[in-house]
């Protein structure tokens, strides 16, 4: 986001907002309530929640997905089933079972299952392969599995390098496709004659067990496991259902984001249970559908990423465009020039923007419905001076950390303490790397997000920017580790920096890549480098741009100069003598970039 004086929050605008936060104020309080689950002995989480939409609303719609609706009853009865033939298939509370199907009913009821039974979900990005499927997987030591037809082939090019028994494989067909593949159990067909009754050891479960295991790109290249608690879940869920979106039977909140991200699957799908209401969701999303099948859904609801608006923003205009039942929506990474744009366009009332980590212990919600914010948040947080070029926090020559000032941008940090615990990642090392200590008083913990972020005052914040190693492209984190180490594998690569870069009018940073050849410019095939990338890497992950550079430039320490790079980024002109070359999109090479070339990518004429 470009600085934004005008969005900073007036006083005349707090008092134009008095009389809803008055309206307000009765369920807030109660959402407050329900949200901060601090009684062990309090039934909370996903499993129990549903359970209670159940008895709330047993023949509304649950789920909707392309002509089928699920009920609220036939879901939990759908879950009970499989959960009865877990637990008799020895999957008991504590133990993790990996999912990997796309986004369809079948993923949900099968999350809810394993919820209810007390096990952890592992949420097994779809678009994973290979390395990083074999190392997700090992990571949480899964005692089962559960595939979908859809992501077969994946799975079973990895099979023989996990340890997961044959007998707790199971396989989710496909309809109208039910031929079950050899070594697999269909594991819909095995629950069938199960008991329909909810489970007693779900209403045992408490705020501080495990729910699932979310995956993060982690700065080493290789996904993190984030870990989200029952209580954490809670949170979510009553926060965005009951507090900020004030959802009922009536709605239905229609979902396009991978239900293996925090957004989709706790914010969106949470807000829908919480709400007793109607949960749409379609395999992927489609720009040129999207509108149609909200209208068939009757969605009141959206959950979005910033990139998704942008999206549909870029469809041609329709007489249709108002035609819609549409008047709020949940997501993140909505940027100033979109928001203004789409809220007329499509004449949606709220926007409410979110900022959270789902590896962090912070998250910023826009309940008041101001325009070209992240909103507030009710946890200690503070924004403190960086390093430009490492992103590190800066201590002052008293030890300690400088807050800036209202208006100002700084690296945001998140108090640790009892109302906001870090619940925090499988592998103790990563947890030591995000954890700052004395950073005003001596003791104090705060959680260093990693992100850049502007105060606009009465505690609303605007998000800015990722530092450090990842990038946002594509709604997915991108690690650039991951990247240099995948690229280094090519023979023909000596060298390899990766980061992210802006091209004009779309959301997040694209991938590019310095790199040094090992042998000369000549002796690289850019189609063979863009096919090998594409072969080893997630498809949101693969660079957009190259630059060779006959020698890296390094800093004193030996790190490389990413700042200048990411400044001068795929512009010919300011690239001295290194080529610069573009992946367009639907081409199957690398080609280079021309000063005419940067004018169209620049003036919009590539959709990215």
């Amino acid at each position: 986001m470009s600085h934004r004086q005008n969005d900073m929050i007036t006083w005349g605008m707090m008092l134009r907002k008095v009389p809803a936060i008055v309206r307000a104020l009765p369920r807030v309080v109660r959402g407050m309530r329900a949200a901060n689950v601090t009684d062990p002995r309090q039934p909370c989480g996903l499993g129990w929640h549903f359970e209670q939409a159940t008895l709330r609303n047993p023949d509304g719609a649950a789920l909707l997905y392309a002509d089928r609706v699920i009920s609220y009853r036939d879901a939990n009865q759908q879950a009970n089933r499989i959960a009865h033939y877990l637990h008799d298939q020895g999957v008991r509370k504590g133990d993790v079972v990996a999912l990997l199907i796309e986004n369809r009913p079948e993923l949900l009821l099968n999350v809810l299952a394993v919820a209810k039974l007390g096990g952890v979900c592992a949420m097994l990005n779809t678009s994973q392969t290979q390395g990083t499927l074999v190392h997700s997987l090992t990571l949480v030591n899964p005692v089962a599995i559960v595939v979908g037809a859809e992501l077969l082939s994946a799975y079973a090019a990895v099979r023989d390098q996990v340890q997961i028994p044959p007998q707790r494989t199971w396989y989710v067909a496909e309809p109208p496709d039910s031929a079950i593949p050899e070594g697999y159990i269909d594991l819909m067909a095995a629950s069938a004659g199960h008991p329909v009754d909810n489970l007693a050891i779900c209403a045992q479960i408490s705020y501080n067990d495990p729910c699932f295991y979310i995956y993060t790109s982690g700065t080493t290249g290789l996904p993190k496991a984030g870990i989200m608690k029952h209580g954490r879940w809670t949170k979510t869920a009553v926060s965005f259902g009951r507090i900020a979106l004030d959802m009922s039977p009536q709605d239905v909140l229609y979902c396009t984001l991978p239900l293996y991200h925090g957004t989709g699957l706790c914010v969106c799908w949470g807000s829908a249970i919480i709400g007793a209401s109607g949960f749409a969701i379609r395999r992927k999303f489609s720009a040129s559908q999207f509108w149609e099948d909200a209208r068939r859904f009757n969605a009141t609801t959206l959950g979005y990423v910033g990139e998704l608006c942008r999206y549909l923003l870029d469809q041609p205009p329709s007489d249709q465009d108002r035609d819609n039942r549409v008047t709020k929506m949940v997501g993140n990474g909505l940027r100033p020039g979109v928001w203004g744009q789409f809220k007329q366009r499509y004449e949606v009332e709220h926007i409410c923007e979110l900022y959270a980590a789902s590896d962090g212990n912070i998250g910023f919600t826009n309940v008041l419905n101001f325009d070209n914010t992240i909103g507030f948040c009710l946890q200690h947080w503070a924004l403190v001076d960086y390093a430009p070029d490492t992103g590190e926090p800066l201590r002052g020559s008293d030890g300690f950390m400088h807050k800036v000032s209202t208006g100002g941008q700084g690296l945001l940090l998140a108090k640790i303490d009892e109302k906001s615990p870090f619940d925090g990642y499988t592998d103790p090392e990563k947890n030591r790397k995000v954890v700052i200590s004395d950073v005003f008083e001596k003791g104090d913990r705060y959680f260093n997000t990693g992100d850049l972020v502007r105060s606009i005052g009465f505690g609303h914040a605007q998000f800015v920017d990722r530092l450090g190693d990842t990038y946002r492209w594509k709604g997915e984190n991108v690690s650039t580790t991951e990247v240099e180490n995948v690229l280094l594998q090519h023979p023909q690569i000596a060298e390899v920096v990766a980061y992210g870069v802006e091209i004009a009018n779309t959301n997040g940073r694209a991938g590019m890549v310095a790199i040094t050849p090992s042998e000369s410019l000549a002796a690289l095939d850019m189609r063979e480098l863009l096919q090998f990338a594409h072969g080893q890497l997630p498809h949101y992950a693969v660079p957009l741009f190259l630059r060779i550079k006959v020698k890296m430039e390094t800093t004193g320490t030996f790190k490389y100069q990413k700042m200048k790079l990411k400044e001068e980024a795929f512009d010919p002109a300011l690239a001295g003598n290194d080529p610069v070359y573009a992946w367009l999109p639907g081409s199957q090479s690398y080609v280079p970039v021309t000063g005419q070339l940067l004018a169209q990518i620049q003036g919009g004429h590539f959709r990215y």
